[in-house]
């Protein structure tokens, strides 16, 4: 009695196993069909993930680059305003100059003047005259030069505030244009990136799909 107990139970965790076994090989395709496509998901997930990471740096790039040039243009900027006013300020020592050595003249030639009146000369006329035509002559060409250094003066003080802002704005372009291709460079990058993801996503589902055809059995057969 015990002996035919023990035998049908035998039996029967046999054909338990038998069942779950077949079922198990039953739904092996599936299973294998399901993962392929739960992979090929991933693959082309994670192309994109990459690609929008690109796109991120992408952007980094041309940001911080305009930052730097915005400040490096204002820095610029800044510069060339404190060479115009050196200029200025040099331009406005040698008017001074000028202005001293006119006032000279007038000094020195009212002494020649009231010299010769003392004297009882005729100013104008005679040594009198030619000294103060001496003097005049002296003065106006030393005039001449203060007029001369001043208006030197500005004219270079203009032409290197204007060399630096060209040269920030060149310097601006060329770092953009650099930041420009590197932007590019990330996003075909990030394209190609998306095309290989997805290259490979369609190559493990096509594998998947041709396993579970060569696997899978037909219920209805």
């Amino acid at each position: 009695m015990a002996d035919s107990t023990y035998t049908d139970f035998v039996d029967i965790a046999k054909t338990g196993f038998d069942i779950f076994q077949s079922s198990v090989n039953t739904a092996a395709p599936y299973l294998g069909l399901a993962a392929a496509i739960t992979a090929a998901g991933a693959q082309k997930t994670a192309a994109i993930y990459q690609q929008g990471l690109y796109e991120v740096q992408a952007i980094d790039t041309l940001r911080f680059a305009q930052l730097r040039t915005d400040q490096d243009q204002k820095y610029a900027s800044i510069q060339a305003g404190r060479k115009l006013l050196s200029a200025e300020r040099q331009a406005l020592n040698y008017t001074i100059q000028g202005n001293t050595l006119l006032r000279g003249l007038e000094q020195a030639n009212a002494a020649v003047r009231a010299r010769a009146a003392a004297n009882g000369i005729v100013y104008n006329e005679g040594s009198a005259a030619g000294v103060q035509a001496a003097n005049v002559k002296s003065v106006y060409r030393d005039v001449g030069m203060s007029n001369l250094n001043a208006l030197t003066a500005r004219i270079l003080g203009f032409e290197d505030a204007g060399a630096m802002i060209l040269a920030s704005k060149e310097q601006a372009d060329l770092t953009m244009s650099a930041a420009e291709a590197q932007a590019n460079q990330l996003r075909l990058a990030g394209d190609f990136n998306v095309k290989s993801g997805g290259l490979l996503a369609g190559a493990s589902l096509s594998k998947g799909v041709l396993d579970f055809a060569s696997t899978v059995k037909n219920p209805f057969a």
